[in-house]
């Protein structure tokens, strides 16, 4: 019998194992798909072309430093000077470093928002202050939200936590464009009205602003996927005992039926179990049949390969635009009236949407051949494209979607991005679009939610028994996904929490 059986081989559920093991435990891993890493892999996707794309996710910020250290894992990430290219429809547009310097100051006068230069430098000043007091709690016990709001200057904790993200931004700028920018960061992955008084742009905001103290997005060296590879192989190395093809039928207190692919039941009876996987899920493993109530998945995701990178419309070099992210048609008006489209049942006429090319980064994900002859990734991000939009008819609004995108997106190139795209070797254009509902059939993401459910902020009420934010009504089941108190994106926080959870026990 082993000590913890971990249920799910995503990388929270590696992260936990690692841990686990480290410590000296006996740790048993089992995961229904037939490879490890969840939505953080990466592969070939393009039938004979060399280029490992991280499929489903992209950036990595919220993976604490300190678990990489801990872990001694070989995974490094690059910085970007340039934090964001947005171009106008009348062929300008707004480049911001990821440091504020003259370029960014030029640019903020060109496309007529000179007003909100200062309001920005202040604004993101008093997130700077703010951020790394909060990430600092992220591998600790969950503070009280009155602990956190003592540690905070008021006037941010209002912003962060009291007050909806849309107010803050038409309080604090004029532009309807900078508001956008800013707004996006509390959308990506969540359907939330920016003024919705649940907060629920409010937290996806604050996860995205304040990673390892700074909320600076990196690029994974290698691709997501060499996240996974290094976790399987220090988990392999602590002895952690790891079999793909085995779903999980039921859970209680004392035992995890599984399934085998041959239809084969097994039974564990460990002393812990760690659940690296949607809450939602647990709930219907322990045979509870109500269904946790949240916001869907909200997400198209669009991959692509390139022959050449286009050339831009403004006149800023493809090199520049797509070295951080490039915003397009997220301007605040725009992106609330896609999410009163889409919560109407319709496909928004206009999707907002961002793109970040992984290769002007990093270009070890390219084969030898594809570096040389100057290959590029692109990855398109749309928001407001909700779940339900395509439960009925996936493939056809799948190809409205993109069609539609490709179109907003070619009114700011002088090359069409059909011309740029990549070849496979059947003649085939490198493109792939991944809807919301893709996520959930692959993935097992209930409703297509990258977060497995709404964010929550990372604190407790007072009221709560909740320690590490893993906790839940069975003693010995702990939670390590992203629906755990503090666990959304690709972060690992949620694995560690929940390993801190049970050695706290054990202690």
């Amino acid at each position: 019998m082993s000590e913890v059986l971990v249920v799910g081989g995503g990388h929270n559920g590696l992260v936990a194992s690692c841990y686990l093991a480290q410590a000296g435990l006996d740790v048993h891993l089992i995961e229904a798909r037939d490879e490890l890493g969840g939505a953080t892999t990466s592969k070939e996707v393009f039938k004979g072309v060399g280029a490992r794309l991280s499929r489903y996710s992209y950036l990595v910020s919220l993976l604490p430093v300190q678990i990489v250290r801990d872990l001694g894992l070989n995974f490094e990430t690059i910085g970007r000077e340039i934090s964001s290219f947005t171009p106008t429809s009348d062929d300008r547009g707004l480049l911001i470093s990821r440091r504020w310097d003259e370029r960014t100051e030029i640019s903020f006068r060109s496309v007529g928002a000179e007003r909100d230069a200062q309001a920005w430098q202040e604004f993101y000043g008093e997130i700077a202050e703010a951020a790394p007091i909060i990430a600092n709690t992220f591998l600790q016990p969950l503070p009280t939200k009155n602990e956190l709001k003592r540690a905070l200057d008021p006037k941010t904790f209002a912003t962060l936590f009291e007050r909806p993200l849309g107010e803050s931004l038409a309080g604090r700028f004029s532009s309807d464009l900078v508001r956008g920018i800013v707004l996006t960061d509390g959308l990506i992955g969540t359907f939330a009205d920016a003024f919705d008084r649940s907060l629920l742009a409010n937290r996806c905001f604050l996860y995205h602003l304040v990673g390892n103290g700074t909320g600076e997005w990196r690029v994974p060296r290698g691709g997501m996927g060499a996240l996974v590879d290094q976790l399987v192989a220090r988990a392999k190395t602590l002895g952690v005992k790891i079999e793909t093809g085995i779903r999980a039928e039921s859970i209680t207190s004392s035992e995890v039926v599984g399934r085998q692919r041959d239809g084969q039941l097994r039974h564990f009876n460990p002393r812990f179990i760690v659940a690296a996987i949607a809450p939602r899920e647990v709930d219907r493993l322990q045979g509870r049949s109500k269904e946790r109530s949240f916001a869907p998945g909200s997400q198209l995701k669009i991959n692509m390969v390139l022959e050449k990178l286009p050339r831009l419309r403004s006149g800023i070099s493809a090199e520049e635009a797509f070295a951080g992210t490039f915003h397009f048609d997220e301007g605040m008006e725009q992106m609330q009236c896609a999410y009163a489209e889409a919560s109407s049942g319709s496909l928004p006429r206009v999707i907002p949407a961002e793109i970040y090319s992984h290769t002007l980064a990093d270009r070890s994900i390219l084969s030898e051949s594809l570096d040389k002859n100057g290959f590029h990734t692109l990855t398109l991000f749309a928001l407001h494209t909700s779940y339900q939009l395509f439960t009925q008819e996936n493939e056809k609004v799948k190809e409205e979607a993109k069609v539609r995108l490709l179109r907003q997106l070619n009114s700011y190139l002088l090359d069409p991005i059909e011309e740029c795209l990549a070849r496979d070797e059947d003649g085939r254009a490198c493109i792939e679009v991944k809807s919301p509902l893709d996520l959930e059939q692959e993935l097992g993401l209930p409703e297509g939610n990258i977060f497995h459910g709404d964010l929550e902020f990372p604190f407790r009420e007072e009221t709560e028994n909740l320690l590490w934010g893993s906790e839940t009504r069975t003693e010995n089941l702990f939670l390590a996904g992203a629906g755990s108190r503090r666990g959304g994106g690709v972060s690992g926080i949620g694995g560690h929490n929940a390993a801190m959870a049970i050695l706290n026990q054990l202690e």
